[in-house]
């Protein structure tokens, strides 16, 4: 009985020890992105990122905790506004603040993440004319540390975080494109 449960122990050293070097391997950093043509000048939708209380109309970590304590501090838009949230387990605790802002065709955040993990990210925010369109793509990277890449190896972020950037994009396009 005993051999037996030597043996089982080492089979689970062997796997965790293997799953350990195969996450090693993997990327160390992630990135998600996702896009969408709104029917709107740059102008307008610049607006609508740059501005972070703005947000609050069609970004879906808004609607995951409508409840969640947000705290606005720096300028109201723009390079150096700050925005930290508190709220449920569905969205933690952090803090965003914009650190790039180009008229109309950029606008880069940098992520804090304190609550459920801690972690800091880059988004970018990128607007391209096209036509009487714009072309906006929402991108998200960051490192991953060796946990994280074994929780990739579990769950999908990019599909996990892709929908949310797909549904905040939809939502950023009804807006814009309202008259």
């Amino acid at each position: 009985m005993l051999k037996i449960l030597a043996i089982a122990a080492a089979i689970v050293v062997v796997a965790i020890l293997g799953l350990l070097a195969y996450a090693s391997t993997r990327p160390d950093t992630f990135r998600v992105q996702r896009a969408t043509t709104i029917q709107a000048p740059p102008e307008k939708i610049f607006l609508l990122i740059n501005d972070l209380q703005a947000w609050r109309g069609w970004s879906p970590f808004e609607k995951k905790d409508p409840d969640m304590q947000r705290r606005y501090s720096g300028p109201a838009a723009g390079k150096g506004a700050r925005y930290a949230w508190d709220g449920d387990k569905n969205i933690g605790a952090g803090s965003l603040e914009i650190v790039e802002s180009v008229p109309h065709a950029k606008v880069a955040v940098r992520l804090d993440f304190l609550k459920p993990f801690e972690s800091t990210s880059r988004a970018d925010f990128t607007l391209a004319p096209q036509g009487d369109s714009t072309t906006v793509t929402w991108a998200m990277t960051g490192p991953l540390t060796l946990m994280f890449k074994i929780v990739h190896l579990v769950f999908n972020f990019d599909r996990m975080v892709g929908g949310d950037f797909e549904a905040g994009l939809a939502d950023l396009k009804a807006m814009a494109e309202q008259p």
